[in-house]
């Protein structure tokens, strides 16, 4: 199962109103596992930024003088997404900016849907926390993500920290391995004791939460009533 968790920056909240796209990040995952192929590029909208959007993500028109137009980078893109499933936080956003990119490029290149399902995990987050705040910030505090090197909002740091919280959110697997450090069940003993001493010390320590005595008698009496061939006797 290939996954690309994907995030924009842009000059501002409307491409009707002539905003575009500057930033796109993207982390690749099959499997639930970060494969390291990721997707990153800046982009010159031959525009201003507003000063909303540049306060948010501290990209400025200078830095992207020199960078590549979406239209020069647009067959790069499509090739490293097409066919995966989107992952994107408040997806109507960024899939709404990508395909205004699209169609300026030219309606032959159709729209995001042509390409990928997208999954919106604001979306998910608001059936899961209704009432709660549900931006990244939030979900990570939540999930216990991380966060403090987000000083500013970026495509790809923004994606990275949303496919850990992604996992947390769907109750797999949330330690983000790459591919390339799994090792074989075949390896030797050492090699993979090594492997595992080294996940185990990026680990935060685990929370013990330790069954209250009402607790511990509902249990005996559940065994009891189980008969005596339980095996937990």
């Amino acid at each position: 199962m290939r996954q690309i968790v994907l995030d924009t920056e842009t000059t501002g909240l409307d491409p009707k109103q002539g905003h575009r796209i500057i930033e796109i990040g993207c982390v690749e995952m099959i499997n639930r596992r970060l494969t390291g192929n990721n997707y990153h590029q800046y982009i010159q909208p031959d525009r201003e930024i507003d000063e909303g959007a540049q306060a948010v993500h501290g990209i400025t028109p200078e830095f992207l003088a020199d960078k590549p137009r979406f239209a020069d980078a647009v067959g790069d893109f499509l090739e490293y997404m097409k066919g995966a499933e989107l992952i994107i936080h408040n997806a109507p956003f960024d899939v709404g900016f990508i395909n205004h990119e699209l169609n300026l490029v030219g309606p032959e290149y159709g729209e995001v849907a042509t390409y990928c399902e997208v999954i919106d995990t604001l979306v998910m987050a608001r059936k899961m926390r209704p009432g709660k705040k549900n931006n990244l910030d939030a979900l990570c505090k939540e999930y216990e993500v991380n966060n403090t090197q987000r000083d500013l909002h970026g495509a790809l740091l923004d994606s990275e920290l949303l496919a850990e919280v992604y996992l947390h959110m769907t109750g797999g697997q949330s330690t983000l391995l790459l591919e390339s450090e799994e090792e074989s069940a075949e390896g030797n003993e050492s090699t993979g004791s090594q492997r595992i001493q080294r996940i185990a010390s990026n680990r935060p320590a685990l929370k013990i939460v330790p069954p209250s005595d009402s607790e511990l008698n509902e249990h005996q009496a559940f065994v009891k009533r189980m008969g005596e061939s339980c095996l937990w006797k």
